[in-house]
């Protein structure tokens, strides 16, 4: 059985965040992430709470190019609404294709932007967080795909810049406000930090106090609906994205429900329940791949962050994430004393890995221009890889 908290969260109530002709019950976003917000753990974070779901990032060029995994991956199952699916691009014409594509073929209800990966071999080529300085290009980008939308909201989620030395967000948010984005999320944190230290919720203050035509969201450091709430009150941001916040713990779309309602209660899961959910996530994850073997292949992956902070032994962690089959993972999900409790703040804060500060990773004279060069396009052409991260 799962327990009810009553940690005392700031008594106020946001108001459901619409984004273009979408309105949501909660101001709670999912954020994009590779190999995790598939179909199958969408739906089990859906189950739990309100919000928009998003998928992982899609590559523009093979949806265009129309490979048979893509195509896959923007798949939603019926239950399923709003679909929400993210696109990832460097070439202005294939991200304008690769929205008609999904507006033409009624594959989506919003479409997000992804300009903020840090992962070295995207920025290496002038992609992700590296791409908005550039700012003809990424104006170009964000003009295209917002005509190709139509009447579908398109949005943005973008990083604060390079680097301190380089940052983008507030004059990539301005051209993007002007280009008709439906609103525009902050990761409050440069390329070059990765995941690491803390994010800086004042740049999001920053940008909402820039921004005032449409929604402006907040993304980094949300583990709790606590902080989900108190990022809103200290930024005056409209919304929240989470991201390894869910990591193991899709019940905290519940937690940030409640805590936008004013509400005082966290969901606080035995063993038992946290056992149940991740059978179940693997159950789901089998279905969306067409196959058992393949989708405990891929559970295995969520076994330290689903039981992160309770009493289970590193040899069953061990065979959990070698496990080849739902009967298998039964057998040993059976050893477990499901009455145990929520172990506390054992089970909470951070996790997902942070990464250290680095130096981000250009193309050969990258930062000594704002526009772009000619000779720079043939290294955007090699950006666009299936790489998610933001």
């Amino acid at each position: 059985m799962s327990a009810v908290s009553t940690i005392s969260h700031p008594q106020s109530a946001a108001p459901a965040l619409t984004i273009g002709n979408l309105s949501l019950e909660a101001p709670v976003v999912l954020a994009p992430m590779a190999g995790i917000t598939n179909t199958a753990f969408r739906r089990l974070c859906r189950e739990f709470g309100a919000g928009l779901y998003v998928s992982e990032m899609i590559t523009s060029r093979a949806l265009v190019e129309r490979t048979p995994e893509t195509m896959r991956l923007i798949q939603h199952h019926e239950s399923e609404t709003p679909r929400s699916i993210q696109l990832y691009g460097v070439d202005p014409k294939t991200v304008s294709e690769a929205v008609t594509i999904l507006v033409a073929e009624d594959r989506a209800d919003h479409i997000d932007l992804n300009f903020g990966c840090p992962v070295p071999k995207v920025t290496r080529k002038g992609g992700g967080a590296a791409l908005p300085w550039k700012q003809d290009l990424f104006r170009d980008i964000v003009e295209g795909a917002v005509k190709a939308a139509g009447s579908v909201p398109l949005t943005i989620k973008m990083r604060k810049g390079i680097d301190p030395d380089h940052l983008t967000y507030l004059e990539a948010a301005k051209a993007a406000q002007g280009a008709g984005v439906a609103s525009i999320a902050l990761h409050a944190r440069t390329a070059s930090e990765f995941y690491s230290g803390h994010a800086d919720w004042s740049a999001i203050r920053t940008l909402k106090e820039t921004i005032t035509d449409v929604p402006v969201l907040g993304n980094g450091d949300i583990w709790s609906g606590a902080d989900a709430v108190r990022m809103v009150e200290e930024t005056g941001c409209d919304g929240v994205v989470v991201g390894r916040g869910c990591l193991g713990r899709p019940w905290i779309f519940s937690d940030l429900a409640a805590a936008f309602r004013g509400e005082n209660t966290t969901h606080q899961p035995s063993l038992g329940e946290v056992a149940a959910t991740f059978r179940r996530h693997a159950v789901l994850l089998a279905e969306f791949f067409d196959s058992e073997e393949r989708g405990c292949r891929d559970i295995r992956k969520h076994v330290a962050w689903y039981f992160k902070g309770y009493p289970v032994g590193g040899d069953l962690r061990a065979r959990l994430a070698t496990v080849e089959s739902l009967r298998q993972m039964d057998d040993l999900l059976g050893t477990l004393d499901g009455d145990l409790p929520y172990p506390g703040e054992a089970a909470e804060g951070q996790r997902g890995r942070a990464g250290t500060p680095k130096r981000p990773a250009l193309p050969e004279g990258w930062l000594e221009s704002r526009t772009l060069a000619s000779r720079e396009q043939s290294d955007l052409n090699e950006a666009e890889l299936s790489t998610s991260g933001g």
